[in-house]
């Protein structure tokens, strides 16, 4: 099952560029929580630090507190810990490119020293199931590579391989933004499914999108939380005038 997420006055850098100022939220256990905002406003940076992907990058910090679950992602616990607990899935597919479908899927595990052919078998089987790609890739899994794929079928395999390792929270940086209309529609379909396992957060710049697969939605500008709220109400009568200009077109 999802884990809940709790994160308090997280801050973020690039060198000397604060990117994310005093973040507070509580995101909800098995729910899909969206991120939205105009491009540049710490979308990205911040579902980044959930993970401490922020601080592979040259020059970057960070400061506050992110607990998942009773994990505490910045207070001594291991990065390959943390990540082993909260997958990750960014707006280009990135299977790798010279691996088999099945060996695409089976990374994490053996990057994490798993044996037993007859189990990877079932756990490469399930997480392909639950990205609904089984069907279409089980008579080709050792003879393709996961780039002979489409792109819509590339993003559901990345998405078998942040399941295969099993985390308790999904991470999607515009999971759909580069993808035909149909493949996003599957993969807001699978968001649908997916959420009665993991605690999904979604970054979107997609407003539809984000009305259509999440609960909760939270509104960054030049790196502020400026709203968090049901999406009902984000949608329909935000607190903030910031937050309906935005919804309504008048920037961004």
């Amino acid at each position: 099952m999802g884990v809940g997420i709790e994160v308090q006055q997280l801050n973020a850098w690039f060198g000397v560029a604060q990117a994310l100022f005093d973040i507070q939220m509580s995101i909800a256990p098995n729910r899909a929580t969206a991120i939205i905002g105009p491009s540049g406003c710490g979308k990205s940076t911040f579902v980044r630090c959930l993970n401490r992907m922020h601080e592979t990058i040259p020059g970057t910090k960070v400061a506050g507190k992110v607990k998942i679950g009773d994990m505490q992602v910045y207070n001594g616990t291991p990065a390959v810990q943390v990540r082993r607990h909260i997958g990750m899935v960014f707006q280009k597919p990135n299977p790798f490119p010279t691996m088999s479908i099945y060996d695409n899927v089976a990374a994490g595990l053996k990057l994490n020293g798993f044996h037993g052919a007859r189990k990877l078998d079932e756990i490469v089987e399930r997480s392909l199931r639950m990205a609904a790609l089984w069907d279409e890739v089980k008579d080709d899994l050792k003879k393709k590579s996961g780039a002979s794929l489409s792109g819509g079928q590339q993003q559901r395999l990345c998405i078998a391989r942040a399941l295969a390792v099993e985390p308790n929270v999904l991470l999607m940086d515009e999971p759909a933004s580069a993808l035909d209309p149909i493949s996003t529609g599957k993969i807001e379909e699978l968001i649908f499914q997916l959420k009665a396992k993991y605690t999904i957060v979604i970054v979107t710049h997609n407003m539809q999108q984000a009305a259509r697969v999440a609960e909760f939605t939270g509104f960054f500008l030049l790196g502020h939380l400026v709203e968090f709220d049901r999406t009902e109400k984000i949608f329909t009568k935000p607190s903030d005038k910031r937050t309906e200009d935005y919804i309504t077109g008048r920037f961004g």
